[in-house]
């Protein structure tokens, strides 16, 4: 992998599963399934959300696009699918399976051996038509960043009452 968006992505995508890990593991169950309210997502929730996408979304809509361009449209993505896929496993078990999924797809990137001609390469995205590769990729690094962010803060707004008059002074605690 030559290609410095590639080597940039793939940092932080690496990175990832062991970021989760070190949040997440062990701790106990609250933690875990703490949300921001009714139809908001839990810690729990994200890492099934992010092991489906492992497997239905980024290399398999790269694996389209190199091989159908355009022609083919990307299959839309089940973003439910984890509350059955993920129905009774805990949240270790979880954090197993999104890193094992995750050394799959970033060995199956590798293998590709992308460059700028295949990073400018085109599908077709259900909701907003043409996207490149390159978008792909960036979308999947984006939107791991912003699931950590996401756990952080729901995490954090677990102790919203607790923290008493110091909520002022914590941006994560305003809405």
């Amino acid at each position: 992998m030559r290609d410095p968006f590639l080597i940039e992505s793939v940092a932080v995508l690496r990175r990832t599963p062991a970021v989760f890990d070190a949040l997440l593991r062990d701790l106990p169950e609250p933690w875990i399934h703490a949300t921001e309210g009714p139809e908001t997502w839990s810690p729990w929730v994200v890492l099934g959300h992010l092991i489906h996408g492992e497997r239905a979304d980024w290399i398999p809509r790269l694996e389209i696009i190199l091989r159908s361009g355009p022609t083919e449209p990307f299959m839309p993505f089940d973003r439910m699918a984890q509350f059955h896929e993920s129905a009774g496993k805990t949240a270790g078990q979880l954090l197993d399976e999104f890193a094992a999924a995750r050394r799959d797809s970033l060995a199956r990137l590798e293998a590709l051996d992308l460059d700028a001609h295949h990073l400018a390469l085109q599908g077709t995205h259900p909701a907003f038509g043409l996207v490149t590769a390159r978008q792909l990729i960036a979308t999947w690094t984006a939107h791991d960043l912003a699931h950590l962010n996401q756990v952080s803060r729901v995490m954090a707004r677990r102790y919203q009452t607790e923290v008493g008059p110091w909520a002022a002074y914590l941006s994560v605690m305003q809405r």
